[in-house]
């Protein structure tokens, strides 16, 4: 763990490398682009070399899809307590897209036009759910949970699979809770383009939704105009902001908790209290032995965690504005709360109390936990229903709108040199 303190000399170089953007490294920038060439050039016989490359799996064109005797499997091999977890987390993902979801509105504007938008579902999309170093059964909700909610007819899933060529089964049982119409074991940056471009198999999609590592969130920036994206998320990572009322063992707990994402995962502790800041690496260390995936932890905290003691909250809520992390856990007196939200712009979530965890948004409080990273939350929000909605706005007008509204058309048209524009509307006031 790097310790930073205001009066260090390098505090202010330290903060200013938190403040990210998300632009992808030359090397997988050119990577990705040789997969997308590969997958638009030769289509399934790219996916199934890929799958031996990547995933150490032999696949014909026929295997790509998951058949329906493997999803009876998964319904068969999978718990009911893990059942009735992926049915309470979708109950509350419903309950959150019902509410966050666009309505249909009209009105009328000030010349007498009326004026509105029309909300639908999209017709066909892309959910992508990782599977490399555990099957986040949880990311298949959030991102299907929201589509299914909305009422998407087509539900495209990419997942990798196993040396086995498995898919893992409570994978498998989640997809089909949010209604997923075709499953196929295809990872990586292949997988999302197989979703963009389409292969001989595959149709394509109109939009792409869900996490990845570094690979799978550049081919998504890289085919936007082929198809449209949700946002940039990638490897996980938390910040806790706290001051002296947190809890040691809450605040390392919530570290570890995102630290055994191992890989890209990026951690951060900023706080107004020495004694808290000792308190949580002891905590830590205590914690962490406990654990079962010690290797990634240890990596993750020597390489990519960062703690900073700051003389007032204010000044660590400008460093959560410069990291913009995927996950905010907020700890401050509760006399203070409501002022340090409002001070937070760029997290992708936050969890605010003592008694609030990302875990509990990662798999059932009902938010996506499908979150912009690597600083894109500057610009990217968190999934929400009505990104799979097509908006289309609505005008209507009748002969008094067309009247009123005349002369300023007309003023524009001459302002911007195209008197058609003017004489479409002209002609319509003559009857």
């Amino acid at each position: 763990m790097n310790i930073f303190r205001e009066s260090d000399a390098e505090f202010a170089a330290a903060v200013q490398k938190m403040n990210r953007r998300a632009i992808p490294g030359t090397e997988v920038r050119e990577a990705v682009a040789q997969i997308i060439d590969a997958v638009q050039a030769r289509g399934d016989a790219a996916l199934c070399d890929f799958a031996a490359k990547f995933d150490h799996v032999q696949l014909s064109p026929e295997q790509l899809r998951v058949t329906e005797a493997e999803l009876l499997e998964a319904q068969a091999v999978v718990g009911d307590e893990v059942k009735a977890a992926i049915a309470a987390s979708l109950e509350n993902i419903t309950y959150f897209s019902h509410q966050s979801m666009r309505k249909d509105w009209s009105g009328v504007n000030a010349q007498g036009c009326e004026v509105g938008e029309r909300f639908v579902p999209y017709d066909r999309v892309g959910i992508y759910v990782p599977g490399g170093k555990a099957p986040l059964v949880s990311t298949a909700l959030m991102t299907g949970g929201f589509a299914k909610a909305v009422g998407v007819p087509e539900i495209v899933a990419m997942t990798p699979c196993g040396p086995d060529g498995k898919v893992n089964p409570a994978v498998l049982v989640a997809l089909q809770a949010v209604g997923a119409t075709e499953i196929y074991r295809v990872g990586g940056a292949q997988g999302v383009a197989a979703m963009a471009l389409g292969t001989e198999s595959i149709e394509p999609v109109q939009k792409i939704f869900g996490p990845g590592n570094r690979f799978v969130v550049e081919a998504k920036r890289q085919l936007v105009g082929a198809v449209a994206i949700d946002l940039l998320p990638g490897p996980s990572e938390v910040m806790v902001l706290a001051d002296h009322t947190a809890n040691p063992a809450y605040v390392a707990a919530d570290l570890l908790a995102q630290a055994e994402h191992g890989g890209d995962s990026a951690i951060a502790f900023v706080t107004t209290d020495e004694g808290l800041l000792r308190a949580v690496q002891e905590q830590i260390a205590l914690q962490a032995a406990t654990l079962s995936r010690a290797a990634y932890l240890q990596q993750v905290l020597e390489d990519n965690t960062d703690c900073f003691l700051v003389s007032t909250v204010e000044k660590g809520a400008d460093i959560v504005n410069a990291f913009a992390p995927e996950h905010l856990v907020l700890v401050v007196e509760p006399a203070r709360e409501e002022s340090v939200l409002a001070r937070i712009r760029t997290a992708g979530a936050i969890y605010a109390g003592t008694y609030s965890t990302v875990a509990c948004g990662d798999f059932l409080a009902g938010p996506s936990h499908t979150l912009p990273t690597g600083g894109s939350g500057k610009s990217f929000s968190g999934i929400r229903a009505d990104q799979f909605q097509r908006r289309t706005s609505i005008v209507r007008m009748s002969p008094e709108a067309a009247r009123a509204s005349l002369p300023f058309v007309q003023t524009f048209a001459r302002v911007e040199g195209l008197d058609a524009h003017g004489r479409s509307l002209e002609l319509r006031t003559l009857d």
